[in-house]
């Protein structure tokens, strides 16, 4: 086995300080190696932190974050009672993209994401959301068609596309949606689809209004439209009328209060008006539970919900929620987020058993993750969620659209190496089609959601700090023009790079006098050595996380360039075989699997694609265990412009830096009877197949991939053997598509019979007929009972109860199935196992025939034959 090693990104850096030395170029070598080495000893003894200045006077530190005690003079910053904000978000429009993130920015304009109305009208007359004709959201009166989650979720994003590109066909579409917006509030304070109103058994459905708020608020900062704080100001004191009981109603806003919660934060920043206050103690106090813990399994819940201790703590100043939103991220990647890709799996809820990477993440859960992570910078100002929503952002979300971002799939999984339409369920937890690429057959909330991912992550690249200067937070291309320091001067910064491929970023500034202000450059905590130099100074230190700051005097012209080299890691993950994933720098990779793209449906302007391999996939690593660096050969790939290799149409596809590891096939591990990659066994795995090279391509390049690896049994390791996946040995005559028939048998223990945290088998939605189920056994057994704990998820959750009978049969010599001689009743009681005993019988399979209830499906938790 591997030398035991945690997981890297869920590390944080233990030095209390770091020790950074600005040197001019023409000390010594032997003065500089002294120097360095004092400063390694004073740091890593006392833990202190030095500033060192320069001849020239500039100053260098670094810090966990920006100042907490401070506010930025300049831009909307947390007004008090409310705790500082670390960084601040710029106006909307201070960013340019440039290089990929531009490019990335474009695909979606020229996509889906552009042209969703145009997807719309080719759809189902039941799934044209995004008509602005006759849309309820558009609508004075708040009356027609649409009018919940997917044309906010849409427009949350598609808006702030326009205004970071500059778009003005976007602009102007947006802002018709906007006004419609704007027209549609009462007198009483309330907006948007009147059916809203009383929606979810008389009450308000207050979920889809909090996406439309995110909607006008980038509206109003990009526009500064005077009409947007006294909109919202009418809505909340409407909100702040509405009885306990109402308020936050139902299951998806009392799960997402939060969201409400950050609109409210952002309104009293500008207004400074108390009673907001009042709003944002009622939120806290109403929304769902996440002060207590990873309170829901639903993946998207979990993205948005679990910051929201973090969010009041802003206002309670009570340390202990904002440590809980700290351990909602642990607890729930350590259970389900065991991993690479920076995600967990939750397909579409996380589910006991289900934790093996060829489960994965809805792309929604993607977004929501990274702007969570966007958030929660700057609230606590620390570099850790930067560094997860890079995760994210550069492995797990490009392969979840296609090259062109013309479709996109529900569910994407770090090991994936089929991409079809058919069923994936019970391996993904719901029906349908879960895998393939398709602008029209995907969830509806995915569809729309994922607009917001990449222009909220170009809003965030630069952000402003509490000590008035800037910050590059998300490495870019880009420009940045911002005031900065005690007068507000203006500056401009370009910054160029191929990060996160390549580890050099420059940056140049552009001023039209000299200004002093910090600049706060971000260590990820992957890099160990990173190297920087200051205008034409190179600055030896020591620094593995937080911020490298040079608070000096900029002129115009002045060029810092930060380097972070990129080494070659391992990160092994023992809840999942002791399995292990590669990374360079932020960028994980995976096998290289051969892909082939046939159209399945669609239209000629929005295809549907499914990828099918072309190469084998089952291979593990064979690792040097001496030396683990050099089980890898990192190798430059060049992309030809004319012929040869040409580069697929996504920029961060465009890498420059492929790896080649040595791998052996592993016979045994093929794909289940859903087309599903097998779930990982054990490492390290025996393996008596040749020795291959095989290539590593980064994990967002590739569409098939297997990205956690089984590893080969080498010199003294005591190697498992793999076993041949077997069909399950139990069948039924139906199984709804979100349960599975093996849950009967896979020894979880039932609390309740509406214990919906187990996997479960269901008849759903058969009801009154009659059902089986049965167990095959390899060879005859003699058994003589059987206990059955049935599924009813009782009359106010869903629509299974315990049966109405049921017997149970074996299959005899001749095949034929014969009923047991049962020595008492059948039970039928729920909460608990029903025992049935009877005369022994020798067979090679039992049924249990089951009479459903009239009106009622049902299921079973959990059945044992002894």
């Amino acid at each position: 086995m591997l030398p035991r090693k945690r997981p890297r990104r869920m590390l944080q850096s233990v030095l209390a300080g770091q020790t950074i030395l600005l040197m001019p170029k023409h000390v010594p070598s032997v003065v500089r190696i002294l120097a360095y080495a004092v400063c390694a000893f004073v740091s890593f003894t006392t833990g202190a932190q030095l500033t060192i200045q320069s001849p020239a006077g500039e100053s260098v530190r670094s810090a966990r974050t920006p100042p907490t005690d401070a506010s930025n003079k300049h831009y909307v910053s947390n007004r008090p009672p409310l705790k500082p904000s670390p960084f601040v978000k710029l106006p909307i429009g201070s960013i340019k993209p440039k290089g990929w993130l531009r490019e990335t920015l474009e695909l979606q304009a020229n996509g889906m994401v552009g042209h969703l109305p145009a997807v719309a009208a080719a759809s189902p007359p039941n799934a044209r959301w995004t008509i602005f004709q006759g849309n309820a959201w558009a609508s004075p009166e708040g009356k027609g068609h649409s009018p919940w989650e997917e044309t906010p979720y849409w427009l949350k994003g598609y808006g702030d596309l326009g205004y970071v590109l500059n778009d003005e066909r976007i602009m102007t579409d947006a802002k018709r949606w906007v006004d419609g917006i704007l027209s549609s509030q009462r007198e009483d304070g309330w907006f948007g689809p009147r059916e809203l109103l009383t929606r979810l058994d008389g009450k308000p459905d207050l979920w889809p209004n909090m996406i439309a708020l995110n909607v006008l608020q980038s509206w109003h900062e990009f526009s500064g439209d005077e009409r947007v704080p006294p909109f919202m100001a009418n809505y909340f004191r409407w909100q702040l009328k509405l009885p306990d009981g109402d308020f936050l109603a139902g299951y998806w806003p009392k799960m997402r209060g939060g969201d409400n919660l950050e609109s409210v934060y952002w309104l009293y920043n500008r207004t400074g008006e108390k009673w907001l206050l009042d709003l944002a103690q009622k939120i806290h106090r109403l929304t769902a539970r996440w002060d207590e813990g990873i309170i829901n399994p639903h993946g998207v819940n979990i993205t948005q919900g679990f910051r929201e201790p973090a969010e009041y703590w802003v206002l309670s100043g009570d340390e202990k929620h904002r440590k809980q939103t700290y351990a909602n991220y642990d607890e729930v990647m350590k259970r389900f987020g065991q991993m690479p890709g920076g995600m967990f799996v939750a397909d579409e809820n996380f589910r006991p058993g289900h934790h093996d990477p060829r489960g994965g993440a809805e792309t929604c859960s993607m977004v929501e993750f990274m702007h969570s992570f966007e958030m929660l910078t700057r609230i606590t100002g620390d570099a850790v969620w930067l560094d997860r929503c890079e995760d994210v952002a550069f492995n797990s979300l490009p392969a979840a659209l296609t090259p062109d971002q013309k479709g996109l799939h529900y569910v994407t999984c770090p090991n994936q190496v089929r991409l079809d339409p058919q069923d994936k369920s019970p391996a993904i937890q719901n029906g349908g089609t879960m895998f393939s690429y398709s602008p029209f057959q995907v969830y509806r909330c995915c569809q729309h959601n994922v607009s917001h991912g990449w222009p909220y992550y170009a809003e965030e690249a630069w952000l402003a700090t509490s000590d008035n200067g800037l910050a590059p937070a998300l490495y870019a291309p880009s420009e940045v023009t911002a005031k900065v320091g005690r007068d507000g001067a203006q500056v401009t910064i370009t910054e160029e790079t191929g990060y996160p491929f390549g580890d050099t970023i420059n940056f140049k500034v552009a001023a039209a006098r000299p200004v002093k202000f910090p600049l706060y450059l971000r260590v990820p905590g992957w890099c160990r050595a990173p190297a920087l130099v200051v205008v034409g100074q190179p600055v030896v230190m020591i620094a593995r996380g937080g911020y490298i700051v040079l608070d000096r005097e900029w002129k115009d012209g002045d060029a810092v360039t930060l380097k972070l080299p990129m080494d070659v890691t391992l990160r092994q993950w023992a809840q999942n075989g002791n399995s292990v994933s590669v990374d360079r720098g932020p960028v994980t990779y995976s096998l290289a699997i051969g892909e082939k793209w046939e159209k399945y449906g669609g239209t000629q302007a929005w295809p549907e694609w499914q990828v099918l391999p072309t190469s084998d996939w089952n291979y593990g690593l064979v690792l040097d265990e001496k030396n683990l660096a050099k089980s890898f050969e990192v190798v430059p790939k060049k992309w030809a412009p004319d012929g040869g290799a040409k580069p697929p149409v996504n920029p961060l596809n465009r890498y420059d830096v492929e790896l080649v590891a040595r791998a052996r096939k592993i016979p045994n591990w093929v794909v289940d009877e859903d087309n599903v990659v097998g779930a990982l066994q054990p490492s390290p795995v025996n393996s008596t197949a040749p020795e291959e090279k095989v290539r590593l391509i980064p994990m967002g390049a590739a569409r098939l991939r297997i990205t956690a690896f089984p590893f080969i049994a080498t010199g003294q390791m005591k190697g498992n053997e793999w076993k041949k996946t077997v069909p399950s040995p139990v069948s039924a005559s139906h199984v709804f598509s979100g349960d599975t028939a093996a849950a009967m048998i896979d020894g979880w223990e039932p609390k309740k019979s509406a214990d919906t945290s187990l996997p479960r088998f269901t008849w759903w939605d058969r009801k009154g007929s009659e059902e089986w189920v049965q167990h095959e056994f390899e060879t005859p057994r003699k058994v003589s009972a059987a206990k059955v704990y049935w599924f009813d998820d009782g009359p106010l959750n869903g629509g299974c109860r315990v049966p109405q009978s049921w017997k149970l049969l074996y299959r005899d010599a001749a095949g034929k199935w014969q009923p047991v001689q049962a020595k008492g009743s059948y039970g039928v009681e729920p909460d608990k196992y029903n025992t049935v005993s009877f005369e022994p019988v020798e067979t090679t399979a039992v049924r249990l025939q089951v009479q459903l209830r009239p009106k009622y499906s049902s299921g079973i938790l959990e059945w044992r034959t002894e």
